[in-house]
């Protein structure tokens, strides 16, 4: 699966979640792929397919976003996990971070 089509994945499991999910642009999206929306939070998500740990450059991207987007909060979303530095970045920052086992979770949640 490519970039792209987690990206499609994540949007799909948010939709399952309960959420209104709307993508952003392929290329100009300003640090977010999807903007989550349930009652009054807006969230700016951003998507990383990766093999290695996602650092804290995905933090310092959705950090921006939720500025641009006029978002209450902001959520990296891995297939994979993070990098101590993105950890601490975004504690700093008030973002939620999902690694592999929390996107599993969140699956288990759905087929449950």
């Amino acid at each position: 699966m490519d970039g792209y089509r987690f990206e499609e994945f994540v949007k799909y499991v948010y939709e399952q979640l309960g959420y209104s999910v709307c993508q952003t642009p392929r290329s100009g999206d300003q640090g977010a792929d999807l903007i989550l929306t349930s009652k009054k939070r807006r969230t700016a998500v951003q998507v990383k397919r990766y093999t290695g740990k996602v650092s804290n450059s995905a933090v310092q991207e959705v950090v921006a976003a939720k500025g641009f987007y006029k978002c209450t909060e902001g959520i990296v979303v891995t297939n994979s996990y993070f990098t101590d530095s993105a950890k601490q970045l975004a504690k700093a920052n008030f973002i939620d971070l999902v690694d592999r086992n929390e996107l599993e979770k969140m699956i288990n949640t759905i087929l449950n």
